[in-house]
């Protein structure tokens, strides 16, 4: 079970100030746990030491970050199953993904650790005219600043993990503010990041209201705020963020085409559909939303997955059985089903599931739905899918383009010529062949296009979002 209370950790050290935020059990709804809330003063300190820290973290080598991040997965893998629980209650996601979880914060702890003494520069060959003749260029890669970090709460850990293993990695401070539905992880995180030698400054970890919590945003003394979560909010941040630079991964209503030629591979592609369309609840935002199924295999894929839909077990996110837990809130349950019932108003029919009471929501599949619906448009980010045929797959990838996001997509096909340009045509980061849009490897370039975000996480792409280069010029002979 949780701990009655957590600290904040200021600087790199438990601060037990307040037990101020609650935490409840997703399933139960009762209050799990207290947490220490950060105020403005602590926020302000923080950004301080941060500051304060840029010269320590100058002088402190690569083979001793990398010291601190294989400690990290040494401590990680002994707290296993301490994490996973902690998830499952904050967050109500299945245990079963709760762990597959926590193996992916290990897995992105250790690319971190390997990266983190490979961050090279480059030779630059300066003599391109006579006017360069004995100029030599010479580039490396320099911490960016103090970081400011806001993290959602669908993955705590390994979203988490994406934005502080990369920054250890490139030796920059940071202050990072959790989701405050699921503060719990991160915290056990700094508790851990609290018994390395990292220099004093070197992190802070902040629960805070959203509302309180402007400085993450708006304070000039960071070089960089890295935000995962609602569109919403992260493109109101970024025209508050003044100068500094800004990674937003966003929202998406990811699509997956299943090409004419998948006839024999049906219930592969069945269940990985259904996987990516209802894991921990459709709360991801690379969820397949909307899938798109050639015409020759509508009905025989449609009769699979309705029964597939119908077989997944929904109940208590702490049984091994449990493939649908709650949402994250009744609340964000409430607005699901009203965008649902708009839609079936609208002559969309529910074909699987449906059934919808507090924060439970039933995976639900259904066909119909008009794109101009709340449904269709928007990112559901709950256990719902579309599907819908298609009968030319030049016009296909045409409606997947066909929405303000662009994070993955999903293509099922044998044809090379089909794949190449699916990722040629598909506005999107991402182009996964032969499996959904959900499919994430932690070393992989993520991030989105259109209102999907800026820029790109997986932990080589945020250490260079993370540093910048500096350039030296030496001349030969003078």
């Amino acid at each position: 079970m949780l701990n009655k209370t957590y600290p904040y950790y200021l600087a790199n050290v438990a601060v037990a100030a307040n037990t101020d935020l609650e935490v409840t059990d997703k399933f139960s709804g009762e209050v799990a746990t207290r947490v220490a809330m950060a105020d403005a003063a602590a926020i302000d300190k923080a950004i301080g030491h941060a500051v304060e820290a840029m010269p320590a973290l100058r002088a402190f080598p690569p083979f001793k970050r990398q010291a601190v991040l294989e400690h990290c997965v040494k401590r990680f893998r002994e707290r296993y199953d301490e994490l996973a629980l902690a998830l499952c209650i904050e967050a109500g996601k299945p245990i079963n993904d709760s762990k597959g979880e926590v193996t992916r914060l290990i897995d992105t702890f250790k690319v971190a650790a390997e990266e983190s003494v490979r961050i090279d520069g480059e030779i630059v060959n300066l003599q391109i005219s006579p006017r360069a003749k004995g100029y030599h260029g010479y580039v490396k890669r320099v911490p960016i600043g103090p970081c400011s970090f806001i993290s959602p709460f669908n993955f705590p850990l390994n979203l988490t993990a994406h934005k502080v293993a990369p920054a250890i990695a490139a030796g920059v401070p940071f202050v990072l503010k959790p989701a405050s539905r699921t503060p719990v992880g991160a915290l056990i995180m700094g508790e851990i990041l609290a018994e390395t030698d990292l220099p004093k400054g070197a992190f802070s970890i902040l629960p805070a209201h959203r509302d309180g919590a402007d400085l993450f945003t708006t304070d000039e003394r960071f070089k960089l705020l890295s935000f995962t979560g609602s569109p919403a909010v992260g493109w109101d941040l970024k025209k508050k963020a003044g100068k500094k630079k800004v990674i937003l991964e966003l929202g998406g209503n990811a699509a997956a085409i299943v090409d004419g030629d998948q006839g024999g591979k049906l219930d592969y592609v069945v269940d990985r559909l259904a996987f990516g369309a209802f894991y921990q609840s459709g709360q991801s935002c690379i969820g397949v939303q909307r899938i798109l199924v050639h015409a020759s295999l509508y009905d025989a894929l449609r009769e699979k997955l309705i029964a597939k839909t119908k077989s997944l077990v929904m109940g208590d996110p702490k049984d091994e059985k449990t493939f649908v837990g709650p949402m994250i809130s009744e609340s964000e349950s409430k607005r699901l089903a009203g965008w649902m019932e708009s839609a079936v108003q609208a002559g969309a029919k529910i074909i699987a599931g449906g059934k919808v009471e507090g924060a439970m929501f039933e995976a639900t599949l259904l066909e119909g739905v008009k794109r101009d619906t709340d449904l269709y448009r928007k990112e559901a980010f709950g256990p719902v899918a579309i599907l819908e045929r298609f009968d030319d797959f030049d016009a296909a990838l045409a409606t997947v383009n066909d929405s303000d996001f662009g994070l993955q997509a999903g293509v099922f096909t044998d044809s090379l010529a089909h794949a190449h340009r699916a990722w040629d045509e598909l506005d999107v980061g991402g182009v996964v062949i032969n499996d959904v849009p959900s499919f994430r490897v932690d070393n992989m370039p993520y991030g989105g296009v259109k209102d999907s975000g800026l820029g790109r996480e997986g932990v080589r792409y945020a250490i260079e979002d993370m540093t910048e280069l500096r350039l030296m010029v030496m001349r030969e002979t003078w």
